[in-house]
Protein backbone atom coordinates (compact mmCIF):
# COMPACT_ATOMS: atom_id res chain seq x y z
CA UNK A 1 0.00 0.00 0.00
CA UNK A 2 1.33 3.42 -0.95
CA UNK A 3 1.11 6.51 1.20
CA UNK A 4 -1.54 8.99 -0.01
CA UNK A 5 -0.71 12.68 -0.03
CA UNK A 6 -3.88 14.79 -0.17
CA UNK A 7 -3.19 18.24 -1.63
CA UNK A 8 -4.96 21.26 -0.07
CA UNK A 9 -7.34 21.64 -3.03
CA UNK A 10 -8.38 17.99 -2.69
CA UNK A 11 -9.05 18.50 1.03
CA UNK A 12 -11.16 21.57 0.24
CA UNK A 13 -13.01 19.63 -2.46
CA UNK A 14 -13.83 16.85 0.02
CA UNK A 15 -15.24 19.30 2.56
CA UNK A 16 -17.24 21.27 -0.01
CA UNK A 17 -18.67 18.17 -1.70
CA UNK A 18 -19.61 16.64 1.67
CA UNK A 19 -21.43 19.87 2.55
CA UNK A 20 -23.12 19.85 -0.86
CA UNK A 21 -24.53 16.35 -0.30
CA UNK A 22 -25.57 17.25 3.26
CA UNK A 23 -27.44 20.30 2.00
CA UNK A 24 -29.06 18.47 -0.92
CA UNK A 25 -29.95 15.18 0.73
CA UNK A 26 -29.53 15.60 4.47
CA UNK A 27 -26.78 14.89 6.93
CA UNK A 28 -26.86 11.14 6.35
CA UNK A 29 -26.10 11.57 2.67
CA UNK A 30 -23.22 13.92 3.43
CA UNK A 31 -21.80 11.41 5.90
CA UNK A 32 -22.24 8.54 3.44
CA UNK A 33 -20.45 10.53 0.76
CA UNK A 34 -17.57 11.40 3.10
CA UNK A 35 -17.16 7.78 4.24
CA UNK A 36 -17.33 6.45 0.67
CA UNK A 37 -14.84 9.05 -0.55
CA UNK A 38 -12.40 8.09 2.20
CA UNK A 39 -12.84 4.37 1.44
CA UNK A 40 -12.09 5.14 -2.19
CA UNK A 41 -8.78 6.70 -1.12
CA UNK A 42 -7.91 3.38 0.53
CA UNK A 43 -8.50 1.64 -2.80
CA UNK A 44 -6.35 4.24 -4.56
CA UNK A 45 -3.53 3.57 -2.05
CA UNK A 46 -3.79 -0.19 -2.57
CA UNK A 47 -4.15 -0.22 -6.36
CA UNK A 48 -3.26 3.19 -7.85
CA UNK A 49 -2.54 1.74 -11.29
CA UNK A 50 -6.23 0.83 -11.70
CA UNK A 51 -7.35 4.45 -11.97
CA UNK A 52 -8.43 5.56 -15.42
CA UNK A 53 -6.04 7.67 -17.51
CA UNK A 54 -8.77 8.77 -19.95
CA UNK A 55 -9.64 12.22 -18.52
CA UNK A 56 -5.95 13.02 -18.14
CA UNK A 57 -5.38 12.14 -21.77
CA UNK A 58 -8.34 14.23 -22.91
CA UNK A 59 -7.14 17.15 -20.76
CA UNK A 60 -3.54 16.88 -21.95
CA UNK A 61 -2.24 16.05 -18.46
CA UNK A 62 0.14 13.12 -18.66
CA UNK A 63 -0.21 10.37 -16.05
CA UNK A 64 -3.29 11.90 -14.36
CA UNK A 65 -5.59 9.15 -13.13
CA UNK A 66 -9.12 9.18 -11.71
CA UNK A 67 -10.96 6.78 -9.43
CA UNK A 68 -14.72 7.21 -9.11
CA UNK A 69 -16.32 7.52 -5.69
CA UNK A 70 -18.75 4.59 -5.88
CA UNK A 71 -22.37 5.69 -6.07
CA UNK A 72 -21.54 9.36 -6.67
CA UNK A 73 -20.82 11.24 -9.91
CA UNK A 74 -17.35 12.37 -8.93
CA UNK A 75 -13.84 11.05 -8.57
CA UNK A 76 -10.44 11.47 -7.00
CA UNK A 77 -7.83 12.79 -9.45
CA UNK A 78 -4.27 11.73 -8.72
CA UNK A 79 -0.77 10.91 -9.89
CA UNK A 80 0.75 7.55 -8.99
CA UNK A 81 4.37 7.93 -7.88
CA UNK A 82 6.91 5.26 -7.03
CA UNK A 83 6.47 5.55 -3.27
CA UNK A 84 3.23 7.53 -2.83
CA UNK A 85 0.09 8.83 -4.50
CA UNK A 86 -0.42 12.58 -5.05
CA UNK A 87 -4.17 13.23 -4.83
CA UNK A 88 -4.77 16.63 -6.39
CA UNK A 89 -8.56 17.06 -6.66
CA UNK A 90 -11.97 15.57 -5.92
CA UNK A 91 -14.24 16.76 -8.71
CA UNK A 92 -17.76 16.14 -9.92
CA UNK A 93 -17.94 14.89 -13.47
CA UNK A 94 -20.43 17.66 -14.32
CA UNK A 95 -17.79 20.29 -13.61
CA UNK A 96 -15.61 21.74 -16.38
CA UNK A 97 -12.84 19.22 -15.76
CA UNK A 98 -10.21 20.64 -18.15
CA UNK A 99 -10.62 24.10 -16.60
CA UNK A 100 -10.57 22.80 -13.01
CA UNK A 101 -7.59 20.55 -13.66
CA UNK A 102 -5.78 23.22 -15.66
CA UNK A 103 -5.64 25.37 -12.53
CA UNK A 104 -3.15 22.87 -11.13
CA UNK A 105 -0.59 23.92 -13.68
CA UNK A 106 -1.17 27.69 -13.90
Amino acid sequence: MRRVRLHPLAETDLIERSHFYSNEGGGHLGERFFDTAMSTLDIVAERPEEGSLRIGELSGIADLRVRQVKGFPCGWFYFSRTDHVDVVRLLAYAQNLPAELGELFD
